[in-house]
């Protein structure tokens, strides 16, 4: 069970990372269009597993990969960010969201 301070702190990072992902897309993923859909993090606040889902992409997992790539300038941008409200800027691990790939198999076995 997440304490209020994680689920502020995570709403926090989601919001931050959204935006960031919004604004630099074009020039540090080549124009992938990235849904942050959740941040989950620990109690120390020191990681934070940030879900990500993408858009019109036909190979999820080498996206996922480009994004990995430059997690440290997505660290370092999302400092900029919220330095002044978090004493260290958590180590951010980033996942693949499927949950929309399954309803959409879900919607289409019950069309069926």
């Amino acid at each position: 069970m997440a304490s209020i301070r994680q689920e502020r702190v995570a709403e926090l990072l989601k919001r931050e990372l959204s935006m960031i992902f919004q604004r630099e897309a074009n020039t540090w993923f080549g124009g992938l269009f990235i849904t942050v859909t959740q941040v989950r993090i620990g109690p120390d606040l020191g990681l934070a597993k940030v879900y990500l889902s993408f858009m019109a992409v036909s190979d999820k997992e080498k996206a996922l990969k480009s994004v990995e790539e430059e997690n440290w300038r997505v660290r370092k941008a999302l400092g900029g960010k919220v330095g002044k409200q978090l004493r260290r800027v958590p180590e951010l691990n980033f996942y693949l969201d499927d949950s929309l790939d399954f309803v959409d198999e879900v919607q289409r076995a019950l069309n069926s």
